[in-house]
């Protein structure tokens, strides 16, 4: 009977320390969508995540999917309950549409979380068009409303 409740207990604390909780980081957004951005500009978001596990947080690298995306992380532990950041600014350099990625490595119980980035690069007179796109239609509605007045 003893052997079997030794066995018992072995097996708890292993099962028990197998469970145990690590820094967990959790992310408010994953992805990032800039929509569109003037072609020449960088664009930077920053990530925010908190440590809901029991154990710091370190972020060992944060590694973009290309030279046009530059990371950046504080070297600070992360302690439990707190938030930390990591910073990526994408070089709006070509035009068109773009997914970029950056992967960071920390001590967390995930290992690595993976951000993306996301957005159109256009030129500077389609970056100010999007930047205004609501006067125009309220500009078209109030012609409308004078035009069934008469």
């Amino acid at each position: 009977m003893k052997k079997i409740f030794s066995l018992f207990v072995a097996l708890f604390v292993l099962v028990a320390v197998s469970y145990a909780q690590k820094g967990v980081m959790k992310f408010a957004k994953e992805t990032h969508d800039f929509g569109k951005i003037e072609q020449g500009k960088p664009a930077t978001h920053v990530f925010e995540f908190k440590n809901t596990g029991t154990d710091p947080i370190i972020i060992n690298d944060a590694q973009a999917s290309c030279g046009c995306t530059k990371p950046s992380f504080s070297r600070e532990p992360v302690m439990p309950g707190k938030t930390g950041t990591i910073s990526a600014t994408y070089n709006a350099a070509a035009a068109g549409q773009f997914t970029k990625t950056v992967t960071v490595t920390s001590n967390a119980e995930s290992g690595q979380t993976v951000l993306y980035l996301k957005g159109e690069v256009v030129s500077q007179k389609e970056a100010a068009t999007a930047a205004a796109p609501a006067a125009a239609p309220a500009q078209k509605s109030a012609k409308k409303s004078t035009k069934t007045s008469r």
